[in-house]
C-alpha cells in the first residue's frame, strides 16, 4: 500500500493519586498495530515525551490477553519501538496518511489538553485525513476545534469508554473526568454498545472505538478509509 500511519501513545504512568501505575492498554496498541503492519502499512510511534511509552500493568494480566498481545510479547521489534517512541513535537502531519490513538487511562491526563496533540489532530482533519481513537484515547478529541472555532466533535457520532464501564473497573472516583460526560458536553452525538462489547463508528474523518474490544474494529475502519482515498 505504501501508506504510513502514526500511532500516538500516552506518556503518563500515574493512576491519579492511588500510587498505582497506568499507561496505554496493550491490546489497544497491539491489535491495531498488527492490523496496520500486516496490511503493509508503515507505522511510526510517538508520545508526548518520546522514549519509553508506559504500559498499564493491568493490561498485561492473564484475563486481558489476546492473540495480538501474545504476539506483542514475542515481538522484539515492536517492543523496541515502544521503548523509543518519537517525541510528539517532532511529528508532522504531512508525513502520514492517518493517525491512531490507543487508549488506556493515561491519555485522560496527558493527551486531553496537550497542545501539540490538539494541533496535530487539527492538521490531520484540515488535510482531509482520518483520525482514529479507541477507549479513553477519545479524550484526545475533546479540545480539538474546527477552523471556525467549534469543537470538531460537535454534532459528530462519537464513542469512547462509558461511564458504566468506568464504574465497572472501579475508577470513577480516580479519573480526572468521565469521558462519556465530557464528549456529550462538547456536543458529540455519543453512542455506545453494551459494556465491554466491540463497538466502533466513523463519522466523516473521525473514527472512534468504545473499549479495548473495539480496537481492531477501529483500526479496520481507518485502514478502509485510507484505502478508499488512494
Amino acid at each position: 500500500m505504501n501508506k504510513k500511519i502514526l500511532m500516538v501513545l500516552t506518556s503518563h504512568d500515574q493512576l491519579g493519586n492511588t500510587g498505582k501505575k497506568t499507561g496505554f492498554w496493550v491490546e489497544e496498541f497491539a491489535a491495531p498495530y498488527y492490523a496496520f503492519i500486516d496490511a503493509g502499512v508503515e507505522v511510526t510511534l510517538a508520545s508526548p515525551l518520546g522514549g519509553q511509552a508506559p504500559i498499564d500493568p493491568t493490561s498485561t494480566l492473564a484475563d486481558f490477553q489476546t492473540s495480538a498481545t501474545e504476539r506483542y510479547d514475542n515481538d522484539d521489534s515492536a517492543q523496541a519501538k515502544i521503548a523509543t517512541t518519537v517525541k510528539l513535537s517532532e511529528i508532522k502531519e504531512s508525513d502520514f496518511d492517518g493517525v491512531f490513538y490507543p487508549g488506556g487511562h493515561g491519555p485522560l491526563w496527558d493527551l486531553t489538553d496537550n497542545a501539540e496533540s490538539i494541533t496535530l489532530i487539527e492538521s490531520f482533519l484540515n488535510a482531509d485525513k482520518a483520525v482514529a481513537t479507541v477507549c479513553h484515547a477519545s479524550a484526545a478529541l475533546l479540545n480539538v476545534k474546527q477552523e471556525l472555532g467549534d469543537f470538531a466533535i460537535k454534532g459528530k457520532v462519537i464513542t469512547g469508554f462509558t461511564n458504566s464501564e468506568e464504574e465497572a473497573v472501579q475508577l470513577t472516583e480516580v479519573v480526572p473526568f468521565l469521558l462519556e460526560d465530557e464528549l456529550i458536553k462538547r456536543g458529540a452525538e455519543y453512542q455506545k454498545a453494551q459494556d465491554f462489547h466491540p463497538f466502533a463508528i466513523q463519522d466523516g474523518l473521525i473514527i472512534t472505538g468504545q473499549n479495548p474490544a473495539s480496537s481492531a474494529l477501529a483500526a479496520e475502519k481507518l485502514l478502509a478509509h485510507i484505502v478508499e482515498t488512494i
